[in-house]
């Protein structure tokens, strides 16, 4: 048969892994956002679905249909000067349970003066023995502006799913004006379910989200507030030295969506992307 290869369990594994990366950049002009630059690797995508206008809008398309244990993506957006960019998912990104290994995403976003950048994925769907680790990075320059939210559901509960086990660990990092801001790290290992029952952590809601908003003002705050009427799950707002931060926590997914939707509309988000209605 000649010098034939014959690779190992983990080799065959590694292969089969799935690797994504993107890197978009926007720029202004005339009172019009564009894409400047665009690359795309694996099984990541990205679209720009709306016409030419102020705001641009795009979206990410994951191929490989999902994340699971050993795959690793990394995505970067940068707004340049001046520049308006949404960015958003073409669905919610489902991460399955490994068989050890975890999924890695890195995220990296930048605003340069003047610039909004708007991040707001739909929500990740976590399965029962699934491992992520994710860390998003961003950078904001003084006068920039900066609104993004991220959601993870432990567990479709309207299809009889429930996670007892697996790894989720969340690290955010923001700089603004090159000092070190804003820093947490979310980390949920071993038996999710029992952690997420205690009081002090979700009380046994399974939907949590994360809205941090640059510049956030006291009047972001009281206008989420007074929305308190609508909200499904709970819902606690506040701000301080020029940063609004909203945390959610719901029963399931679709309280979680509707709650996530009613405080992105008080901070005047009423133009969300279309696929979050879809």
């Amino acid at each position: 048969m000649g010098n034939a290869v014959v690779l190992q369990q983990p080799e065959i594994f590694a292969a089969n892994r799935a690797r994504g990366v993107i890197a978009v950049s926007a720029e202004a002009a005339a009172g019009v956002t564009r894409r400047a630059t665009v690359r795309e690797e694996g099984s990541l995508r990205v679209r720009f679905p709306g016409p030419v206008a102020p705001a641009l809008q795009a979206v990410i398309v994951n191929t490989a249909g999902g994340t699971a244990g050993g795959d690793r993506y990394d995505i970067a957006c940068h707004g340049g000067p001046g520049s308006d960019l949404t960015v958003s998912t073409a669905a919610a990104e489902k991460v399955y349970r490994s068989t050890g290994a975890d999924a890695e995403v890195s995220i990296k976003l930048t605003v340069e003066t003047g610039g909004t950048l708007t991040w707001l994925p739909q929500e990740t769907i976590f399965f029962d023995g699934a491992r992520l680790s994710r860390r998003i990075d961003v950078t904001v320059a003084e006068d920039a502006s900066l609104l993004m939210a991220e959601a993870v559901v432990f567990g479709r509960s309207a299809m009889g799913e429930a996670v007892r086990t697996g790894s989720f660990v969340d690290r955010w990092r923001v700089q603004r004006a090159g000092k070190l801001v804003f820093a947490e790290t979310v980390r949920l290992d071993g038996r999710i379910a029992d952690r997420l029952g205690e009081p002090a952590v979700a009380g046994g809601n399974i939907a949590l989200a994360t809205v941090l908003i640059a510049s956030g003002i006291e009047a972001h705050v009281e206008a989420i507030r007074a929305t308190a009427d609508q909200f499904r799950g709970e819902v606690g707002a506040s701000a301080w030295n020029g940063f609004a931060l909203v945390r959610l926590c719901a029963p399931n997914g679709a309280a979680l969506r509707h709650d996530l939707v009613a405080v992105l509309n008080a901070l005047g988000r009423h133009t969300l992307p279309r696929l979050w209605s879809m």
